[in-house]
């Protein structure tokens, strides 16, 4: 009788945090399609051009409940075909629950100048964030800073999330220009 009691006891905790996960997954998912809906016309209405592409990947970790830090390395190219390098670091805050395997942001950059130079992407962006999943997921990210905070980095595809996280909030990204 004891076994069983142990069995159903296991199973009720199981289906209670698969739920929770599920609300707060369908949450932050939520979220982020309503920040990528009202971010696309501010980016564009902006009047800045579009001059390249920026690819990062994200480290693996646990986000902390009210935030977390990874890891980032990236590579810009320009219109040009002309790659240059990035590293910093992601932090959200807001809640942010679970782990994430490394994942692949990728965003087109636009600036007020049809040209920029190498480094110019260093410095810190600010914005949105929303990721969701269970297994495998999705999240985006809308950030707007750099050095003259002129930059506007918006989301061209979404994460490709492995792992178990929801995370809704702020989004700081900070870049450093390797030479």
């Amino acid at each position: 009788m004891l076994g069983r009691l142990k069995i159903q006891y296991k199973d009720v905790g199981e289906n209670l945090m698969k739920k929770f996960i599920g609300m707060i997954s369908v949450a932050a998912l939520a979220a982020g399609v309503l920040t990528l809906a009202l971010a696309v016309e501010p980016v564009q209405a902006a009047g800045g051009v579009k001059v390249g592409g920026l690819k990062c990947n994200e480290a693996s970790g646990w986000g902390l409940v009210i935030g977390s830090s990874r890891d980032i390395k990236c590579v810009f190219t320009n219109t040009k075909g002309e790659s240059h390098r990035y590293e910093g670091k992601i932090r959200k805050f807001g809640a942010d629950v679970g782990y994430k395997q490394n994942s692949v942001i990728v965003w087109a950059v636009f600036s007020p100048a049809s040209d920029v130079a190498p480094g110019a992407l260093e410095g810190v962006y600010v914005g949105a964030t929303a990721d969701a999943s269970f297994a495998v997921g999705l999240g985006s990210n809308v950030l707007v800073g750099g050095g003259d905070s002129s930059i506007a980095l918006q989301p061209l595809s979404f994460e490709g999330i492995e792992g178990v996280n929801a995370a809704a909030g702020l989004a700081e990204l900070s870049l450093k220009y390797v030479k």
